[in-house]
């Protein structure tokens, strides 16, 4: 990339006209990008493909050369190049003005909060819609500091509608104003500065087809005091107006853009969702994330959604919201909405359906608290949990909980999602897994499986971990009549209208104990795994309708013989069933053991 900082500053002009033309030559070639910070709008213009519009230190503006070109009455308004009618003023201000009552006199100021003593920004006598005639760089007194100048702008138009109907105005974007009526007893109305000051909102979706919306949710959070980050993930090769390209989201994809844009529509959306994935990890100042689409814009903007960590705002406006949303939300804390009508213009149903999700975007911003900012004292510790583990969870979290946020996840696929969703967000500071019956599900064919990743969260993040067996004598289906003939012959327990149970088998049980015990030799962080001898669920236990002890024991005897033990990594026999207290009182002795050896800075040791 080529950066140019004002190149044509003092340059004769026939030299000006060899740098413009030298500068396409390099873009042309595809060979490199241009960066240029220009004051020449001639020359802006004639050299970039996309202008940006800055205004204290930050985009105000983006959009093609060729759109700002052919606007006049744009560049006047964003830019200032036109200067303000002091004249017209200066005469409206000397010229008899007809009576009027005090209500109908009023003049609105848009200065910064709290700063009362800031210079009028309008002349005496002039009426709200004067405040038109300046701009940035063309105020009334060019001495008065920036911050005493009226905020004029792009949002002119907003400042007018508001002001002719006396009603308070909006704050505007990167700044905070207060709004003054100009009376012997002026009040001043405060408007605080945005919490959301160096975050941004973004906004993804296909411009190609969907700009008129996703251009409204902008436009609605622009209103609302966010700053805005427009993505484009068309695939089309269409011209762009967002802020961001879809080729410079597709070069995150980790084959480069080549691997995004392909002949076959199919296998374009799925990989740029995969390079929009990695572009959204790679930006800092991600605040929150919208988009608006149909199937194939959900599964774009989804995805990334999905990566981002749980407590960072996400919505997902989409038609097809109202049906099965699993593959779109997965463990995350998207918000899908419904769109109602399909996502195709704006109509007095969109208009609604679209503005409340930018609203709701912009309260979660705004409500949503730093991640530097703990909210709670209390370490946050997370256990997994199934119907018939619950006497030991549900002892493990009492002894627990005066000092740890226990947060227990339901083991039924999503909740083991979930759980290790938290874990790869850095929200979680150890994890008490007693209830690994997912792996069962996953490996047999059961209805809830977490996926093959299910513990790999823990790989990941080395976070202190203690682990066992709780569940993994059964494998769920749904109603009975829903199990697959292929299991009708075995044994099964109906443990409610709606789930039915299913006992593992030897060669299942040592199947899924090596899964464990490949998960588990490669945790490099404190790990301990507990296996309980006596039983591991409420129906597996003597006289109860899994009781297995030889499925029991493959399980058992697959994890002992290929577990590598370590410093940081044991294994411990518990000769107890997984709900005797005796049980529960192993896995807290553990899990204080695993906390003593995080490391230095990180959770303090349970007193």
């Amino acid at each position: 990339m080529l950066l140019l900082d004002e190149p044509t500053e003092g340059l004769a002009p026939v030299i000006v006209d060899q740098l413009v033309e030298m500068l396409k030559t390099l873009s042309g070639e595809a060979e490199i990008s241009v960066l240029l910070i220009e004051q020449n709008l001639g020359v802006a213009i004639d050299v970039a493909d996309r202008v940006g519009v800055m205004v204290n230190g930050r985009i105000a503006r983006m959009m093609s050369a060729a759109e700002l070109d052919a606007d006049r009455d744009l560049q006047h308004q964003l830019l200032g190049v036109r200067a303000a009618d002091e004249d017209q003023l200066e005469e409206d201000a000397a010229s008899p003005q007809p009576a009027a009552s005090a209500e109908a006199r009023m003049v609105y100021t848009i200065r910064r909060a709290g700063d009362e003593n800031a210079p009028p920004a309008t002349p005496a006598g002039a009426d709200a819609r004067s405040v038109r005639g300046f701009t940035r760089w063309n105020a009334v007194d060019p001495q008065a500091r920036v911050a005493d100048r009226p905020v004029v702008g792009p949002r002119d138009a907003l400042l007018d509608r508001h002001a002719d109907k006396g009603e308070a105005v909006p704050s505007f974007q990167g700044s905070s104003a207060a709004l003054a009526q100009s009376s012997a007893e002026a009040k001043v109305l405060e408007f605080p500065v945005a919490a959301t000051a160096l975050r941004a909102a973004y906004v993804a979706g296909t411009f190609d087809t969907k700009g008129r919306e996703l251009f409204y949710l902008r436009d609605c959070l622009e209103k609302l005091g966010l700053r805005t980050v427009t993505v484009d993930l068309a695939t089309s090769g269409k011209p762009s107006p967002a802020m961001v390209h879809p080729r410079e989201v597709a070069r995150h994809h980790p084959r480069g853009e080549r691997a995004v844009f392909t002949d076959d529509r199919g296998t374009a959306v799925s990989q740029m969702a995969m390079a929009f994935t990695h572009f959204i990890e790679r930006r800092r100042d991600v605040g929150g994330l919208i988009s608006a689409g149909g199937s194939g814009g959900t599964s774009l903007a989804t995805a990334a959604m999905r990566r981002l960590p749980i407590g960072v705002p996400k919505v997902m406006v989409s038609t097809v919201a109202s049906g099965d949303v699993k593959p779109y939300v997965g463990p995350s804390d998207i918000m899908m909405l419904y769109s109602v009508t399909d996502v195709s213009g704006i109509n007095r149903i969109s208009q609604r359906v679209l503005g409340n999700a930018a609203h709701a975007l912009a309260g979660m911003m705004a409500y949503a608290p730093r991640p530097d900012r703990a909210v709670d004292t209390k370490p946050a510790v997370a256990l997994s949990m199934f119907g018939l583990t619950t006497p030991c969870v549900q002892a493990i979290t009492k002894r627990l909980e005066e000092t740890y946020d226990c947060l227990v996840f339901h083991a039924t696929g999503t909740g083991g999602q979930s759980m290790e969703k938290l874990v790869d967000s850095g929200l979680i500071a150890g994890v008490l897994d007693i209830t690994t019956t997912e792996i069962a599900d996953e490996l047999v064919g059961g209805v809830l499986t977490a996926g093959p990743g299910r513990m790999d969260a823990i790989i990941r993040s080395r976070v202190p971990y203690v682990g066992s067996c709780g569940a993994l004598d059964m494998v769920n289906f749904w109603a009975m009549d829903t199990v697959p003939a292929r299991f009708r012959d075995r044994r099964l327990y109906k443990h409610n209208d709606n789930v039915t149970l299913m006992r593992t088998t030897v060669e299942e049980c040592a199947a899924i104990g090596r899964f464990i015990v490949d998960k588990l030799n490669r945790m490099e962080g404190p790990v301990r795994f507990l296996i309980p001898d006596g039983g591991v669920s409420g129906i597996d236990a003597p006289d109860r309708p899994f009781w297995d002890p030889a499925a029991d024991k493959a399980l058992f005897d697959t994890i002992a013989a290929n577990f590598r033990s370590g410093a940081n990594r044991r294994l411990i026999r518990v000769p107890h069933h997984i709900n005797d207290p005796e049980f529960a009182a192993a896995a807290i002795a553990a899990f204080d053991d695993v906390i003593g050896q995080a490391p230095a800075g990180g959770l303090a040791r349970r007193r």
